[in-house]
């Protein structure tokens, strides 16, 4: 009737018996593989995730919020220099992150005006992207010394902080 030629589509089943067989395989092996699986994960007594040492990381789950820190109040301050050498001269001698570098008397200078306690301030608190220095290695006053000795470097002419006088003892 037609001169249409159509092709028979061929593939690897060939009988209703050998599609049954194919798809109770398509269904079992899986099921069979995910049991495999399950049974391997769960066979072993395996430590939770991180806690190599179960102790440990008990531990530091329970530790305190906070911690107290014992200093030796009668220790002597150190001097400015000493202060800006260990604390501040990462930044401040070579200007790291927009540090104003000491020397540099034309950065300074409007900090100074501001006057040595809004400089403490700045140090203590933090400014920009230099954090607080508070609460420190070291204690206030010598962070004092250490804005003292920057600014005076740098063209200030700030009076640098005194230790406050002892207590006289009781008798």
């Amino acid at each position: 009737m037609s001169d249409i030629h159509e092709e028979a589509h061929t593939g690897p089943i060939k009988n209703p018996k050998q599609l049954l067989v194919a798809v109770f395989f398509s269904f079992v092996i899986p099921v069979f593989v995910i049991i495999g699986l399950v049974a391997y994960v769960t066979s072993s007594n395996k430590p939770a995730a991180g806690a190599v040492n179960v102790e440990k990381a008990t531990a530091e789950r329970l530790q305190k919020v906070g911690s107290v820190e014992i200093r030796d109040a009668n220790r002597p301050l150190k001097a400015g220099e000493e202060v800006f050498k260990a604390q501040c001269a990462a930044c401040h001698a070579t200007g790291a992150a927009g540090a104003p570098k000491v020397g540099d008397a034309g950065a300074w200078g409007p900090r100074i005006k501001t006057g040595l306690d809004a400089l403490l301030n700045s140090a203590l608190k933090g400014k920009g992207a230099m954090g607080a220095q508070g609460g420190g290695d070291f204690s206030d006053l010598e962070i004092a010394r250490a804005v003292v000795y920057m600014a005076n470097g740098s063209g200030g002419s700030l009076v640098e902080p005194k230790a406050p006088a002892a207590a006289p003892e009781a008798k």
